[in-house]
């Protein structure tokens, strides 16, 4: 039976610049990076402890390995337990977010990583 998520696979144009936005921007930790046979693999995550973590992936290499795969961007949702300060804190990094929303399950704002994919982050306690 499946117990919880262990990991996401983000498919990205630029590992490097990737793994650099997640953890020079967002505070993320690199997990671990390893290469073999041809491929790379960052995996990084929020903290060390995390249950999930999130596999920077080549895209153009994978859809030549697999391209039966859908590549397309995972809609992700993170938690925060200080919404106004992390909103705060990413415009003063000069990332792109839109405005603080309340939705009927809390209030909540979204962002783009440096590839102008986005994900959204909700306050949760």
């Amino acid at each position: 039976m499946i117990n919880k998520v262990g990991q996401i696979m983000l498919y990205v144009n630029n590992q490097d610049e990737a793994m650099k936005f997640w953890t020079e921007k967002m505070g993320f930790i690199v997990i671990a990076e390893e290469e073999g046979q041809g491929m790379k693999w960052i995996e990084i995550a929020p903290t060390n402890d995390a249950e999930t973590s999130i596999v920077l992936h080549n895209k153009e290499l994978v859809a030549k390995m697999s391209p039966e795969l859908n590549l397309s961007t995972p809609s992700l949702m993170f938690y925060s337990d200080d919404l106004d300060e992390l909103h705060k804190e990413l415009v003063n990094k000069n990332i792109t977010v839109g405005e603080i929303m309340n939705i009927p399950s809390g209030r909540v704002f979204n962002f783009a990583d440096n590839e102008n994919n986005y994900f959204a982050i909700m306050e949760k306690s």
